[in-house]
């Protein structure tokens, strides 16, 4: 398992970084959205520049899980990103669904490797 967790880990640092880079420096082109809605998402996202944040997030988390520090800090970062990219294509623009599927695997199978460091947050109850 732990094979299987450092791979996913690598794959999942190397999807976000390229995909946070691409980003900024457009080396990957990147087809219209398959829907209007799809569309309109996208445009509201790039013109109010909320586009930025949501990058370097993804080159901050892919950096931490390539560099193998701070694993549960990049997976905390990423979790939320994860969700929305699934949901997008889930919804809106069916054709990179399977991608978004293939990071929803990696990230749990990451999450797996290191779900101690996420034991505090299921607990039903806490004592002061």
């Amino acid at each position: 398992m732990k094979i299987v967790s450092t791979i996913a880990r690598y794959l999942l640092g190397v999807i976000f970084l390229v995909f946070g880079l691409n980003g900024f420096l457009h080396f990957i082109p990147m087809p219209p959205p398959a829907s209007p809605l799809a569309g309109q998402l996208m445009g509201a996202l790039f013109g109010s520049s909320y586009y930025v944040v949501i990058f370097l997030l993804q080159i901050t988390g892919g950096a931490l899980l390539l560099a193998g520090r701070y694993v549960p800090l990049a997976l905390t970062l990423l979790g939320p990103l994860v969700a929305n990219i699934f949901l997008y294509h889930a919804f809106l623009d069916h054709p990179g669904l399977p991608l978004a599927l293939l990071v929803c695997v990696l990230w749990i199978l990451t999450a797996l490797s290191v779900r101690s460091a996420f034991a505090g947050i299921f607990q039903q109850r806490v004592t002061a």
